[in-house]
């Protein structure tokens, strides 16, 4: 090979890897809308409360409107996006999403800031369901969870990086800085889209049709045993990780005495685990496997779970209440990507419907769960480690039952 083409060779090979990289880039951010949406004001909600002179219940509505507003957006703006393709709803959800956050950042009242905190979730949803059927689009089998686990990597800093980015905000701001920022963060995100997103669902491979033709489409997937069995999977995974996010800042702080510093590092170090589980599960996906990959993360997640009974049955101090709930953590980055992926592959048409099916379940699942971890008060645990629990096994159930391949039985020869 001459040297020109030598040089032409390793232009291209650069040139891939820069649009892969803008790509993985783009589409973290997406993904990590939700957390950052959800996680970045929680440092302001005590000055929100006193703002509107309201109580702290009024104030957690404005989490839970946006958790239903995500959910819901997910069944809409999905197979919205099999029909009309992906970058168009994408740039008109972030634009939507970044014009809300500048009227949450406005609201008169506590009554104004949760409904609209619903519109802001309803669009920001389109983040979160497109760029998993974006990644259906261009990748299928080992190489679809390598991205996906190359998404993780991504959206794993969300968790890390919203409580201090909205703290250090508070140092020079109020709440209402903290939403103009996620205005400017949606507004930037939707001109990423349209200027480094390419479209990746051509025009040929597009749904046609309307409500009917969308309602249909939900009917026929909610029967796909296999497809059901893994959005369980998921949502039940990401129930005990949502508990964990919704509880353990009452449980560690105020049963067991860590404070604001130490506590956010050890929810650091569980989001690391999270992101390092995804990345050794990318690399190995190819070799070993997706199925084998979910299955090893689902064995953690149990053994996570065992290791809090301990914690629930008799008093072992700090150690049995940390240990567990980072075992549960960093399971997600093996039960996720591969979940998806092996949820997925079979519904290429589909993928955005199904996509929201994924979507909606896990959020459903979480918004669920997180009120039964202070069932019994601020003063005990054991609620938080009953629903982590209760999560990982109906997770591991509803793959062992519904997702798990079966084997097929050949009858013996007469």
């Amino acid at each position: 090979m001459t040297l020109t083409g030598q040089s032409t060779a390793t232009s291209s090979v650069v040139a891939k890897r820069s649009r892969r990289l803008r790509v993985i880039i783009i589409l973290g951010s997406l993904s990590a809308l939700a957390p950052l949406s959800i996680d970045a004001y929680l440092p302001g909600l005590p000055q929100l409360t006193e703002s509107f002179g309201t109580t702290s219940a009024a104030a957690q509505l404005s989490l839970t409107g946006f958790v239903i507003g995500m959910s819901l957006g997910q069944l809409v703006i999905g197979p919205l996006s099999d029909t009309l393709g992906r970058r168009r709803p994408l740039v008109v959800g972030m634009a939507v999403y970044g014009a809300m956050s500048i009227v949450c950042a406005v609201a008169p009242n506590i009554i104004a800031l949760d409904a609209v905190r619903f519109l802001q979730g309803f669009a920001g949803a389109a983040g979160v369901v497109i760029a998993r059927a974006v990644v259906r689009d261009l990748f299928t089998g080992p190489a679809a969870a390598r991205f996906f686990a190359s998404l993780m990597l991504v959206n794993g800093l969300a968790p890390i990086l919203a409580p201090v980015i909205g703290g250090q905000l508070l140092r020079w701001t109020d709440w209402r800085g903290i939403f103009l920022a996620l205005a400017a963060i949606g507004i930037i995100l939707a001109v990423g889209v349209g200027f480094g997103l390419p479209e990746t669902l051509e025009p040929a491979r597009r749904r046609a049709g309307g409500l009917m033709i969308t309602l249909r489409t939900f009917w026929r997937l909610s029967h796909d045993r296999v497809l059901v069995g893994y959005a369980l999977t998921t949502a039940f995974g990401f129930g005990a990780l949502f508990a964990y996010i919704s509880g353990s800042s009452f449980v560690l702080q105020d049963i067991y005495g860590l404070s604001p510093q130490a506590y956010s590092a050890v929810f650091a170090v569980n989001s690391l685990g999270i992101v390092v589980c995804a990345q050794v599960s990318g690399r190995l996906a190819h070799r070993v496997g997706s199925g084998r990959m979910l299955r090893i993360g689902l064995g953690v997640m149990l053994v996570g779970a065992a290791t809090l009974v301990p914690g629930v049955l008799v008093d072992v101090g700090i150690i049995g209440i940390l240990l567990g709930p980072f075992l549960i953590a960093t399971s997600v980055g093996l039960v996720f990507p591969n979940a998806m992926v092996l949820a997925l592959a079979e519904h290429g048409k589909d993928a955005g419907a199904a996509s929201a099916m994924l979507g909606v379940l896990q959020f459903m699942v979480g918004g669920l769960v997180a009120p039964l971890v202070g069932v019994a008060g601020d003063g005990t645990e054991v609620p938080l480690a009953l629903v982590m629990i209760g999560c990982a096994v109906a997770s591991t159930v509803a793959w062992t039952v519904l997702a798990r391949p079966r084997r097929r039985v050949v009858p013996a020869e007469a």
